[in-house]
């Protein structure tokens, strides 16, 4: 049975991610402060040990879903950098830490997922450290991608359509990130009214979101 590790399992996304893949086939890992495998996301440490308990009691995960944020509102200036970084350490620096953790693994064996949920596609200033947080973490996902070609690595603003436990997991084609040019911004799908529609994000306002290597066919 293919292993699903969901990093943030809270009430809202994180445990809906988790029943859906269940639905799917895939057995599932739940890294939370109270759920079966218990971490804080800002301690390199306890997020290590976790996520090798879960590995050790489910095996080597298809997919990886990190869905740990802190979503606080706060004006750019108002934060102390100290809040920032305690901040930081759960929207991006947990994402790296699981990466690091799991990915070469994962890579090893040729095939995987390593998803970002988010809720955020452009920044806003009413929410200035959790911009910079899905940006750093949008980043991270673009060098993970550059650094295992092998994995699906994703950062979306909605959680895509599962795929079939049959075969390796692949990310839907109506989510999936593609460069059009080397120069030109990236293509990505958001969710809109329940329904996909595809947006391209272009400068000055809405920086374009990092390009995401696709796997050869």
């Amino acid at each position: 049975m293919p292993v699903t590790i969901v990093i943030g399992a809270g009430p809202g996304i994180g445990r809906s991610v988790a029943r859906r893949f269940e639905r799917e086939g895939f057995e599932t890992g739940l890294i939370s402060r109270t759920g079966p495998y218990q971490a804080d996301v800002a301690d390199e440490r306890s997020l290590r040990t976790a996520l090798d308990a879960a590995v050790a009691d489910l095996g080597r995960p298809e997919v990886v879903v990190y869905n740990a944020a802190v979503i606080r509102p706060d004006t750019p200036g108002e934060l102390t950098v100290d809040e920032h970084l305690d901040r930081w350490r759960v929207n991006v620096l947990g994402a790296y830490v699981a990466a690091a953790h799991l990915a070469p693994a994962m890579a090893a064996r040729g095939h995987g997922t390593f998803l970002v949920t988010g809720g955020m596609p452009e920044p806003k200033a009413g929410y200035s450290s959790l911009s910079l947080g899905k940006a750093g973490v949008r980043t991270l996902v673009a060098l993970f991608a550059e650094q295992h070609p092998e994995l699906h690595c994703i950062s979306n603003s909605a959680v895509p359509r599962l795929p079939s436990p049959a075969r390796s997991p692949r990310v839907p084609r109506s989510i999936r990130t593609t460069s059009p040019s080397t120069t030109g911004g990236c293509t990505t799908s958001r969710a809109r009214n329940g329904r996909w529609k595809r947006s391209t994000t272009g400068a000055p306002h809405d920086q374009p979101q990092p390009c995401v290597k696709q796997p050869a066919r």
